[in-house]
């Protein structure tokens, strides 16, 4: 080597680089995690519903805002619940909101069918609490199913689907934190 000839050193990478390779990296993994978070979301069982709130009403009878699904999901609601369990006539609206907002899930039905309320009878029987079974005879399916903000309604018997509803959001708390 001639003298004064500069030595190869190891090249420093800057700070600048690995800024870039971070922010690259923080990048790819937040577009895992959002793909993965969207199609967990993507699957839950039944349809969103815009989220009406939680407010208490002192009567079954006073006004407030139109439901937004029917059977309703949110929305004004008396401050009481109904029993959880099979009931053989329909559960007021009012009423259903807040067991639904007290962790429960709600299965109606709308037809004069001894058949499918047995089957759906056996089905909630699973539950020891947080479940509802209830004719609702207005609504236009034969089956509801209705948690906080979700619904999902059929007109044939689906014990998979049905179960896999109310595992999902049974036990869940919606009130205001």
């Amino acid at each position: 080597m001639a003298k004064g000839a500069a030595r190869k050193q190891p090249r420093r990478t800057s700070r600048r680089t690995w800024a870039a390779i971070a922010a690259v990296g923080v990048v790819v993994v937040a577009a895992i995690v959002g793909y993965f978070a969207y199609r967990a979301v993507a699957n839950l069982p039944g349809v969103a519903a815009r989220d009406l709130g939680n407010l208490h009403i002192p009567s079954l009878t006073a006004p407030h805002e139109p439901y937004n699904t029917d059977p309703p999901t949110s929305g004004p609601h008396v401050g009481y619940v109904a029993p959880w369990g099979i009931h053989t006539r329909p559960i007021p609206r009012e009423l259903q909101v807040h067991n639904l907002e007290d962790r429960g899930v709600l299965v109606q039905y709308n037809c004069e069918c001894p058949d499918l309320v047995a089957k759906l009878t056996e089905i909630v029987k699973k539950y020891d609490s947080e479940v509802i079974l209830a004719p609702y005879p207005t609504m236009t399916h034969r089956i509801a199913l209705t948690a906080w903000t979700r619904i999902d309604t059929f007109d044939e018997l689906d014990g998979g689907r049905i179960a896999r509803f109310i595992n999902q959001y049974r036990g869940i708390d919606h009130h205001p934190r």
